[in-house]
């Protein structure tokens, strides 16, 4: 029986905490029964970074093909063809690139057939930013690229999920005053279609129930404080049942997210980034896991930022980035691939 695809890793910003929990987790691969998985990156500076770190860490330069044979003894790594000088905490001019090009790679890797899924490690959307980048964060450049390689329109949907909680965005890195203007019902229903879909295909979860957040403060209390969950959110969640998806809303957000509420649903519509990804954090801050819904490959990655302030201190906790890499090896094993919606 052959061997499942690795997960191809991506390096994410060089600077930040990616690179410690890469190495960190290799070294553990046995002890937490981890999936086989190739970092996208260049071995000079992953070899700079062990050492700062005091790590004994053994690399191969392979490809994607050989990385399964060789995750036993050594760390894979795919070169990336750029040097990379970034310093833990400290990013430099190479920061970008290589950050961009790691996803460009394995995004390509996975879409070729050679990997079974993309894990992210963080990125600094400022240092991206100032390089040129034009996408707002990471779950958009990855429709992006998405798109360019099957010329099909992608609608990529991020999804914070743990074991105590799911959650969804359904508008994502964009300041709040903006929400107003970009919440639509089609919006609503476009998301709502395809976590119904993925929740069934990619999670086995035969009937996946939505709960739906008010955009408003008691979801708008009858139109008292705000029309929107009467005119907007209300009609979204009426045209999901007439389609057969189990969706209730407009919920009051403020009431959602206690025990006996979760068990009432197995993911949380939100209207805005914070409504959704506070109570996630809160609830699951080491081991909640980004998942990008809408794609035709699994994405999954840690849910936290580059940490700069510990980067190269060995204090980071590879928990999430963990909990990543067996939900991609899980995800891909239940549905290898899926056409965009």
């Amino acid at each position: 029986m052959s061997k499942p695809l690795p997960l191809a890793l991506t390096l994410g910003e060089p600077a930040g905490i990616g690179p410690d929990l890469t190495l960190v987790l290799w070294r553990r691969r046995a002890e937490l029964d981890l999936p086989a998985f190739y970092v996208i990156g260049d071995v000079d500076f992953l070899k700079r970074r062990a050492r700062a770190l005091g790590l004994d860490v053994p690399f191969a330069e392979t490809t994607p093909a050989q990385a399964s044979a060789v995750f036993a003894r050594a760390l894979p790594v795919k070169p990336l063809g750029l040097p990379i000088t970034a310093t833990p905490g400290k990013p430099d001019a190479t920061s970008a690139p290589a950050a961009i090009a790691s996803i460009r790679r394995a995004v390509a890797d996975v879409m070729a057939g050679k990997a079974a899924a993309v894990v992210t490690n963080p990125i600094a959307k400022n240092v991206l930013t100032r390089a040129g980048f034009a996408e707002p964060g990471h779950t958009e450049f990855l429709g992006h690229l998405a798109q360019e390689a099957t010329g099909k329109s992608v609608t990529p949907v991020m999804m914070l999920w743990s074991p105590e909680l799911a959650v969804v965005p359904v508008t994502i890195h964009i300041p709040l005053r903006q929400v107003f203007s970009a919440l639509s019902t089609a919006l609503i229903v476009e998301t709502g279609r395809i976590v119904a879909r993925e929740l069934s295909a990619r999670f086995r979860i035969a009937h996946p129930r939505l709960a739906v957040a008010g955009l408003n403060p008691h979801a708008g209390e009858d139109g008292t404080l705000g029309a929107e969950d009467e005119t907007i959110v209300a009609p979204a969640v009426k045209q999901l049942k007439a389609e057969g998806i189990d969706a209730v809303g407009p919920l009051p957000a403020d009431t959602m997210f206690h025990a006996a509420a979760r068990a009432r649903y197995d993911v949380a519509l939100c209207m805005y980034h914070d409504q959704a990804l506070i109570p996630i954090k809160t609830l699951a801050f080491d081991h909640g896991v980004n998942v990008t819904l809408g794609l035709p490959f699994v994405r999954t990655s840690p849910d936290h930022g580059t940490a700069f302030d510990i980067a190269g201190s060995g204090r980071g906790d590879p928990s999430s980035l963990a909990a990543a890499l067996k939900l991609a090896a899980r995800l891909a094993a239940n549905a290898p691939a899926l056409a965009p919606a």
